[in-house]
C-alpha cells in the first residue's frame, strides 16, 4: 500500500506539506485524557488571542480553497470547521481514542488531519482530482460522486475517501471500534508548513507509541518526496 499526492497537485500548490503516520495495532481500550487536555490548552491559548479564521493555518487553507473555486466559509478545512466548534462549545465530542487524539492535535496546530481505517482502502490512496465517476459514501450512507476536477483522496477502486481535498471524509474508511491499522494525513500550506507539521507528525508519534505501545512508521512528504510506502 502506498500513499502519495498526483503530480499535478504538487505542480498547483508546490507549498504543500504533508506528514503521514502508517499504525498498526490500533483498539479503543485506552485513555488518551491527558494527551487530549495537553493539545486542547494549546489551542485555547492560541483562540484566546486569535478567531481561527486570523490563524496563518487557516488562512492558507481559505486561499486555496477559493483557488480550487469553493467559498471558503461554505466549505472549510476540517481543522478550521473543529477550531470554529471548540471556540464556540468549548470542548468536542468523544468518538474513538484515535479520532479524539488526532482532533485535539489538529485543534493545537491548526492542522486538518485524516484518519483512514485502511481495511477500507483498496490497494492504495491517492489525492488527485476527481475524473468524477468515483463513489463517495458519506457518514449516513449515501452515495455521492465528485464533481469532475475535485480534489479527493481516491483509492485504487475508484472510492473517494475525502471530497474538496480537506472539507470532509467519507464514512466508509472512518474509524471504528473494530479498526486496527490506520493511515493518518496532516496538511498544510502555510509559510514554515513543512517544519510545522514535522513537528505535529512528531507529537502524535510519541503520543501514539506512549498510549498503544506500539511503533508508528512516518514520514514527511514534499515535491522531491511525494511518496510513502507502507
Amino acid at each position: 500500500m502506498h500513499f502519495c499526492h498526483s503530480s499535478d497537485l504538487w505542480s498547483e500548490f508546490p507549498e504543500l506539506a504533508a506528514g503521514v503516520l502508517h499504525v498498526k495495532g490500533i483498539h479503543r481500550d485506552v485513555s488518551v485524557a491527558n494527551h487530549v487536555a495537553q493539545f486542547e490548552a494549546i489551542a485555547q491559548a492560541r483562540l484566546a488571542d486569535s478567531a481561527e479564521g486570523e490563524l496563518p493555518e487557516i488562512q492558507a487553507w481559505r486561499r486555496a480553497f477559493s483557488r480550487m473555486g469553493l467559498k471558503p466559509t461554505q466549505y472549510r478545512s476540517a481543522s478550521e470547521a473543529l477550531l470554529r466548534r471548540f471556540r464556540k462549545e468549548g470542548t468536542l465530542p468523544r468518538i474513538h481514542p484515535l479520532i479524539d487524539l488526532c482532533n485535539a492535535a489538529s485543534l493545537a496546530f491548526a492542522v486538518p488531519i485524516a484518519v483512514f481505517d485502511l481495511a477500507r482502502v483498496a490497494g492504495h490512496l491517492e489525492v488527485r482530482h476527481a475524473a468524477g465517476d468515483e463513489i463517495y459514501t458519506t457518514f449516513a450512507g449515501e452515495i455521492e460522486h465528485p464533481e469532475p476536477q475535485e480534489v479527493i483522496f481516491a483509492d485504487a477502486e475508484g472510492r473517494a475517501h475525502a471530497r474538496r481535498w480537506t472539507n470532509r471524509q467519507s464514512g466508509h474508511s472512518a474509524v471504528r471500534d473494530e479498526t486496527a491499522r490506520v493511515l493518518i494525513v496532516a496538511e498544510a500550506l502555510h509559510a514554515g508548513a513543512a517544519a510545522n507539521v514535522g513537528r505535529l507528525v512528531d507529537r502524535l508519534d510519541s503520543a501514539i507509541r506512549a498510549i498503544w505501545s506500539i511503533e508508528p512508521q512516518s514520514a514527511i512528504l514534499g515535491r522531491t518526496a511525494p511518496r510513502f510506502d507502507c
